[in-house]
């Protein structure tokens, strides 16, 4: 009795339409043979017949290329795209960059010592009056003062 395999993924079998080739690859096929033979038969006479067979399958080329292969399940025009992206259009080096919340606790205490030096100096500086540093200005026209002194 015969046996036939059936494979357990059937995403990624392709329904075969004329002479066990695909949709795609007949229209690749197709394309190719509608601008090589063409040209075959232009080019048979001025340059000779091995010439214009090399020239047509030089054509045909990128054509069968485009039916046949495939990578990863991606077709060559996407596997061509992905690397012109990766070579050309995007960043070569691309940062790395975290949330690292070690680095963000650590900033956030050294900050919190910052005000707390601050402060201490503020309240120690002028007994909690004022601004750190600034003296009290002393009523009556003191050293310094350029008001004139009040009459009274």
């Amino acid at each position: 009795m015969a046996y036939v395999t059936i494979p357990k993924d059937l995403t990624k079998v392709k329904s075969k339409l004329l002479f066990g080739l695909t949709k795609r690859q007949l229209f690749c096929f197709g394309g190719g043979a509608l601008i090589g033979v063409p040209l075959f038969f232009l080019l048979r006479q001025p340059l000779g017949t091995s010439v214009a067979a090399m020239i047509m399958m030089l054509v045909m080329l990128p054509a069968f290329l485009l039916a046949l292969y495939e990578k990863n399940g991606q077709p060559l025009e996407k596997v061509l795209r992905n690397i012109l992206r990766v070579s050309f259009l995007r960043p070569k080096q691309r940062p790395y960059k975290t949330n690292n919340l070690y680095a963000a606790l650590q900033k956030q205490i050294e900050q919190e010592a910052a005000v707390r030096k601050i402060e201490e100096k503020y309240k120690s500086g002028n007994g909690g009056e004022g601004y750190a540093g600034r003296e009290k200005k002393k009523p009556g026209g003191a050293e310094g003062d350029r008001r004139p002194a009040s009459q009274g």
